[in-house]
């Protein structure tokens, strides 16, 4: 069980982090179809399922309402980075830009998402986890539904970014830290750790060949 006082979520700045992870997720999925050279209803499509794919199942499995069909603006705001991405060249997004946009959304998506588990009465381990998968869920739909290779299946530090800024967030919020400190503190070890894997070429050492 968790402790009486353990704040429930996190004040304030928690819709900043909900739609930095939420747009930048979007925008990932829409450019994925245009880089297929799909038609704008198909964009809008991979937006819409990869900004809200990992927030879905997460509401789904923690037994809260699914966000985005109570709320217009989610939609709204997938739309809207469909339509970024249609109407500006893909050489924009083609370089490094997004990829760092992407940090900044998964270290943000996966604090906000442990969050919301701890306020539904989570325990903190599968809090932990939900913070994973609202970060990383949306991205192996998206890469499923474009034929690319999944998020899973690389060695690169993506999910385990994702699982030390949720893992963190749920520890300092348990050890009494104060919940915005927490956000930040583990939100920014994330980005860290992502962003080391990509300047560095950082991953996970494979499953070593038997012969």
């Amino acid at each position: 069980m968790l402790p009486a006082a353990l704040p429930p979520v996190i004040p304030g700045i928690a819709p900043w982090f909900d739609l930095a992870g939420l747009g930048v997720f979007a925008m990932s999925g829409a450019l994925a179809a245009a880089r297929a050279r799909q038609t704008f209803v198909t964009l809008a499509f991979f937006a819409l399922v990869t900004g809200v794919g990992g927030g879905t199942v997460r509401d789904l499995l923690i037994g809260a309402p699914v966000f985005w069909v109570h709320d217009p603006n989610i939609a709204a705001l997938c739309l809207v980075m469909a339509a970024v991405i249609w109407i500006t060249p893909v050489r924009w997004w083609s370089g490094a830009a997004l990829d760092w946009f992407d940090a900044v959304g998964l270290a943000a998506y996966a604090v906000y998402g442990a969050a919301k588990a701890l306020r539904y009465g989570v325990p903190p381990v599968p809090a932990a986890f939900m913070g994973v998968v609202t970060a990383c869920v949306g991205g192996i739909i998206r890469d499923v539904l474009a034929g690319e290779p999944s998020i899973l299946m690389r060695p690169e530090l993506y999910v385990s970014a994702a699982a030390l800024s949720s893992g963190s967030f749920v520890a300092l919020t348990v050890a009494g830290v104060p919940p915005t400190i927490a956000a930040i503190a583990a939100a920014l070890a994330g980005f860290t750790l992502r962003a080391a894997a990509m300047v560095w070429k950082l991953g996970l050492p494979a499953y070593p060949r038997v012969d």
